[in-house]
């Protein structure tokens, strides 16, 4: 099937009631007909219902849908974005292992990895987007995992896939892609060689700031980096805590199988049925809304960048940007809503976020309603000046979220709100 038919209808089966839309399974548990259904089930010789904190048909559906779309071969829903980076960290690493994170990632990246992981004694080691080749030197046996974003938030810049696989792949360690501000609409990493994908569903995929939720989709690489390799050897010895079981045995998809036997078991960061099933509305118009919000935002970035006032404009769709070649490879079909643009100073940085009018002043990104946002006082405020410069993300910094009104509208706010 195709991209927007994928994202109406896969993933559901109808139910006996035959319902067009997909049910709302709002339930914790479920019956089972005998005690030897159950134990299979708990055994995994048969498939089915056990406990919504492991599994439930409303998120089975979202969990299909959008692994079909990433080009994965399964999809673990998580009760946020940050719970999805987290749960894809401690699949893989333990005390005294370490990660390799880009410098240019969300500010609550940042934190998880430079100081919460930390207390569970997982290094952090990081590496330039714009230097890949930084990754040979930080690496060693005890590297789990290389984390990046596919666009960078909010400093907008771009992974260059084929560098980075080409590395990770050679030192055999899984790649895991934030593609939250692409979607698989605008970017497959998967199809570029990327072994894991994680979003922050709360964003475009909902598509209107309903809903708290994330994703980890597993590409059909993952297991060859997983099966025999000392790195993950977790993977293929086994685990006692689910009688033995031996995962790169066990599946075809055994990143996916350990974060949800022994993450969302364990940890429970799971998602609520409703909440899954607006996202499963919100996908059925993703790949409209995506194409809609990479139009304005191009002609947003255009004005900016013709702006006696603004210093630089950070969007990969313009010609000018340091990053368009690799929008042409990676995103041939736009770059999302998501742009920023500096200031000479904070003081007038605030200003400009303070005065807009069709912008509402939020710290959120991907909504139908435009988002400004200025990272230096919110996002980003953790870091010191410095860091904030190694992230992409200088005090004068606005970064918009560029929603579904009238495009001319929204230039006439900025313009205004400049002036």
């Amino acid at each position: 099937m195709k991209e927007q038919t994928v994202a109406i209808h896969a993933g559901y089966n109808k139910d006996g009631q035959s319902t067009m839309a997909v049910p709302i399974y709002q339930s914790t548990a479920y019956e089972f007909p005998n005690t030897d259904y159950a134990r299979e089930l708990f055994e995994l010789k048969i498939e089915g219902n056990i406990y919504t904190r492991l599994m439930n048909p409303t998120t089975d559906v979202f969990e299909k849908r959008f692994s079909i779309l990433e080009g994965g071969i399964s999809g673990i829903a998580t009760a946020s974005g940050m719970s999805a980076i987290f749960y894809a960290i401690a699949n893989v690493a333990e005390s005294g292992d370490n990660i390799i994170v880009a410098k240019q990632v969300y500010g609550g990246t940042t934190t998880l990895t430079s100081h919460t992981i930390k207390r569970f004694g997982i290094e952090a080691r990081y590496f330039n987007i714009e230097n890949p080749e930084e990754i040979n030197e930080l690496a060693d046996d005890k590297t789990k995992l290389i984390l990046f974003e596919s666009i960078s938030n909010p400093s907008i810049d771009l992974a260059d896939f084929d560098k980075i696989v080409k590395i990770a792949d050679r030192l055999n360690i899984i790649t895991c892609v934030d593609n939250t501000v692409a979607t698989p609409i605008l970017c497959k990493p998967i199809d570029f060689g990327c072994d894991i994908v994680v979003h922050s569903s709360s964003k475009y995929t909902t598509g209107q700031g309903l809903a708290i939720g994330g994703i980890i989709v597993e590409g059909k690489s993952a297991k060859s980096k997983i099966v025999d390799n000392p790195r993950y050897s977790h993977f293929n010895e086994p685990d006692m805590s689910y009688h033995g079981l031996i995962y790169s045995k066990a599946s075809d998809n055994p990143f996916s199988l350990r974060a949800r036997l022994s993450l969302l078991r364990d940890l429970g960061a799971t998602p609520s049925p409703f909440n899954t099933w607006l996202y499963i509305q919100g996908i059925e118009t993703l790949p409209l809304r995506m194409v809609q919000h990479s139009k304005s935002a191009l002609e947003i970035a255009k004005f900016l960048e013709s702006h006696p006032k603004v210093k630089r404009v950070n969007y990969s769709g313009l010609k000018s940007n340091k990053n368009f070649h690799l929008a042409e490879r990676y995103f041939p079909k736009g770059q999302s809503g998501l742009l920023s643009f500096e200031l000479n100073s904070l003081e007038e940085a605030k200003r400009v976020a303070e005065s807009t009018k069709i912008f509402k002043l939020v710290v959120n990104i991907g909504d139908s309603k435009s988002i400004i946002t200025h990272p230096a006082s919110t996002t980003h405020q953790q870091l010191s000046k410095q860091e904030l410069i190694d992230a992409g993300v200088p005090e004068g910094l606005i970064r918009l979220s560029v929603g579904l009104e009238d495009r001319e509208d929204l230039i006439k706010d900025l313009k205004e709100a400049l002036d």
